[in-house]
C-alpha cells in the first residue's frame, strides 16, 4: 500500500540534506532554523545542533569512549553570530584567510544547525581552526562517524567544488546511509546532490548495507505541488536539498 503526500515548494529549504554554501543560501527564517535545536554535548550547552545530529553526536562519541579528549568548539550559528565572526575574520585575518575557512552570512552550514566543529581538547584551541588530525581518537572518531550519518564535509582537494579550504574538524549530519555513500565514493556534499539526480522514482539507488538492509533513495523535481507516493509500511524521509527539489529516503522493503 502507498500513501500520496503533497509536497509545497518551499520545502524544499528543509531537511537533513540541504546544500548551502556559496550559490546556495539559506532561505528558511532564522525562527524556523532554531527549532529543535538541544545543546550538542551535555557539558557545552551554548552549543546547539538540531536533535537527531546532537543525538547521533553523542552516540558517535560514546561509542568511541574519548572522554574529554573530543570537544565541540561550534555548531549553530544566529544570524548576528555569523556576521560578527566573518566580519572579525576580516578585520584580524584578512580577506584571504576569510574567505578560506569563514562563509558569508546566510552560506554557512553552521546556521543550519546540522554542522559541527570538533577540536582535540587542549588548554588553548583555536575557534576559527581547531586541531583535529587524522591519528589517533580524532581519526577514531571520523571513521565511526559516517556509519551513523556525519560526514567530514570540506575535503582535501575538493576546494575548488566545496568553495571552502580543507577542514579536518568539520562535520556535517545527513542521515545514513547518505552518509555512507558520500564518504566510500569520496564524494564532496555537492557532487552527492548531483549524482543522487542520476536517480528517480522509476530508477531507485538501492544501497546495501553490511547487514544486509536495503535503503532505496531517489530524487524528485520540485513544483509548485510536488507529490510523492511513500510505502504505508516503510519508514521514510523527504528532505529538500535547497536547491530545486526533493532526496526521497524509504528504509525497508516496499
Amino acid at each position: 500500500m502507498m500513501k500520496q503526500v503533497i509536497i509545497e515548494r518551499e520545502k524544499i529549504y528543509r531537511g537533513n540534506l540541504l546544500l548551502v554554501n556559496a550559490s546556495y543560501p539559506l532561505k528558511n527564517t532564522e525562527k524556523e532554523r532554531k527549532k529543535g535545536l538541544v545543546p550538542a554535548c551535555v557539558y557545552f550547552p551554548a552549543i546547539l545542533l538540531k536533535r537527531d545530529a546532537a543525538n547521533i553526536l553523542q552516540m558517535v562519541l560514546e561509542k568511541i569512549s574519548p572522554g574529554s579528549l573530543i570537544v565541540p568548539v561550534s555548531g549553530y550559528r544566529t544570524q548576528k553570530e555569523q556576521e560578527d565572526i566573518y566580519n572579525g575574520s576580516l578585520r584580524d585575518n584578512g580577506e584571504e584567510f576569510t574567505k578560506k575557512y569563514v562563509a558569508l552570512p546566510r552560506h554557512s552550514e553552521h546556521q543550519t544547525g546540522l554542522a559541527i566543529d570538533l577540536g582535540l581538547y587542549k588548554e588553548k584551541i583555536d575557534f576559527i581552526r581547531p586541531d583535529f588530525p587524522y591519528t589517533g581518537i580524532c581519526n577514531k572518531f571520523r571513521k565511526a562517524a559516517s556509519a551513523y550519518g556525519f560526514i567530514e564535509r570540506y575535503q582535501k582537494d575538493k576546494e575548488d567544488i566545496t568553495g571552502i579550504s580543507h577542514e579536518p574538524w568539520h562535520f556535517r549530519y545527513v542521515g545514513y546511509p547518505h552518509s555512507r555513500i558520500i564518504t566510500d565514493n569520496n564524494f564532496s556534499l555537492e557532487e552527492y546532490i548531483e549524482f543522487i539526480k542520476n536517480y528517480t522514482k522509476n530508477n531507485k539507488l538501492m544501497y546495501k548495507d553490511k547487514s544486509g538492509t536495503i535503503t532505496q533513495i531517489y530524487y524528485v523535481p520540485a513544483e509548485d505541488q510536488t507529490v510523492i507516493n511513500l510505502p504505508d509500511r516503510c519508514t521514510s524521509q523527504v528532505s529538500g536539498n535547497n536547491t530545486d527539489g526533493f532526496i526521497v529516503t524509504v528504509w525497508g522493503k516496499i
